[in-house]
Parts: structure tokens; sequence; C-alpha cells
């Protein structure tokens, strides 16, 4: 279904950033005719609400990429983005888009439905972007930051224009970005094993240290 792949899409972009997804949806909906947002999400496309979206990613934007504030950002954000990927999954799922031509049929078992999605996914990205920033930082010093957060805006982009304008590109863009996350979630547990003293593929704990033949004594 395209209006999953868009909400979807829209959510994982929200993990990433919070704000990004949502000014795109109103954005397009308010100066192109891409998109068309229903009754209850129309809020999003009001001059004030893009204003307060627009500071507020400029805050994020440059926040996230300073050592140390980026690890309270991401705390704050732990609320924050769930919430926005549900607004990004329930508008986006719902809306009319140059793909999408009738979303209504998606929430006929419950409106609630996409919301508690979106939240899902964008708070499974969130905690996974926050626990490898803070071994990046960890690891460089905090050097990472700006170009970890670069990459993550970067992608948030992305994730949201293809949801909304070619959502069948979302489906191997989530395969792609589980496989990286994967790998580097497994390279993190390898550091920490490796940090511990443990073989990375050891099955239970080191072996003791080799006994002295019995005919060697001390001396």
């Amino acid at each position: 279904m395209l209006e999953l792949a868009t909400g979807t899409g829209l959510a994982l972009a929200a993990g990433l950033n919070a704000w990004i997804p949502l000014l795109a949806l109103g954005l397009l909906a308010r100066y192109t005719d891409l998109l068309t947002l229903p009754s209850g999400w129309a809020w999003l496309e009001n001059g004030w609400v893009l204003l307060v979206l627009a500071v507020l990613l400029a805050l994020e934007v440059v926040g996230d990429k300073v050592p140390v504030l980026d690890s309270a950002s991401d705390l704050v954000q732990t609320v924050v983005r769930p919430g926005a990927g549900g607004i990004a999954f329930g508008a986006g799922a719902t809306s009319s888009t140059t793909r999408v031509e009738d979303p209504g049929a998606f929430v006929d078992s419950g409106a609630w439905v996409p919301v508690v999605l979106g939240i899902v996914l964008a708070l499974a990205v969130h905690l996974t972007k926050a626990a490898l920033r803070a071994g990046a930082n960890a690891a460089t010093g905090g050097l990472a930051a700006p170009v970890l957060s670069t990459a993550e805006d970067g992608a948030s982009v992305g994730l949201s224009l293809a949801a909304i304008l070619v959502p069948l590109l979302v489906i191997p863009l989530v395969v792609v970005l589980a496989i990286l996350i994967w790998r580097m979630l497994r390279a993190r547990g390898r550091r920490r094993e490796a940090a511990r003293g443990v073989e990375p593929h050891a099955g239970g704990p080191p072996a003791p240290p080799p006994v002295p033949p019995s005919g060697t004594r001390g001396g």
C-alpha cells in the first residue's frame, strides 16, 4: 500500500529530525499541488505553524551539531520525535498526493492506527540514533557530532520527499536503513566486548591462564 509507504517514510524521517517531515508536509500542501492534507491535518499548512516549525528546525539543526548539547537534545527529543512521527504518519498516510489518490480506506479501521504506527517507528529510529551518537561522541571526543547530524538531516529530507513524491522508493530505503542500523549496532557490540577483553565471537568467558607443569617450582 502506497499510503503505508508514505506514512512509514515520514515517521522514519521524524525519528531523525522531528521538524523536517512536518515542515515538508506543510510547505508542499500550502504552496504546491503535489499534496492535499485532509481536514484534520490542514493546520500543518497554516502560516504561523510553518513559521514555528521553521524556528524549531533551525534550533535543532544548530544544537544537534554541538557536542554535549546534542546529547541533551536527544534526551528531550525522546518525547518530541515520536510525537512528530505520529503526526507525520497520520497526516501523510491520509493525504492525497501525486501517487496516493484515495487514502481513506487505509484508516477505515480506526484513525488512531497511523498515529500509533508513526510513534513506534519514530521512537525506534530515535533510540537507535541516540545510542549510536553517544558511542560515536565518546570515541571521537565529540568530533563526530556535526558530521553525523548533517548526515541525519540529509537522510530526513530525502526520506520525507521520497515518501511524499515517490513512496515506492521508501521500501528499498527502509531495507538499506535497517541493514545499516543492524551493522552499526553489531559493530558497537563488538567494540564493547573487546573493551571488556572478550573475543567478539566467543561462546563463553575467557579461558583461564595455563597452569605450569607440576615439576616446575617458582623461584
